[in-house]
């Protein structure tokens, strides 16, 4: 029953992730523009040059608003890659160290060893 669950989730995410591609590149290249313009207008002396550089950063700021489904897109890629992480999970076996960290205890397997 869980591999058919996950399997029908695998399948929609897929599907969301395939058909949100488009706004997913354009989500991407708007947010670098903005960063860059952003970056650019932290660096120039000019004063004509920063207003440039706000208007980019602007128009770039526009196009990351409209390309929103793009999170839908990241959300169903990170879906998709948490179904493959739970596939074949199997569960985790808890370790314990047979060994303490007791002092006198690692003197007496020291010691055990050394009388071999």
């Amino acid at each position: 029953m869980r591999k058919v669950l996950l399997t029908l989730l695998a399948i929609v995410t897929g599907i969301t992730a395939l058909s949100l591609v488009g706004p997913l590149f354009g989500l991407a290249i708007s947010a670098a523009i903005v960063f860059a313009s952003i970056h650019f207008y932290t660096k120039t002396e000019s004063t004509f040059l920063k207003v440039v550089w706000v208007i980019i950063g602007i128009f770039a700021v526009v196009s990351t608003i409209s390309n929103i489904p793009g999170l839908v897109a990241l959300v169903a890629l990170a879906g998709g890659y948490w179904i493959y992480k739970k596939w074949d999970h199997k569960d985790a076996k808890v370790f314990t160290s047979s060994k303490s960290n007791d002092p006198f205890t690692i003197f007496e397997n020291q010691w055990n060893d050394l009388q071999k």
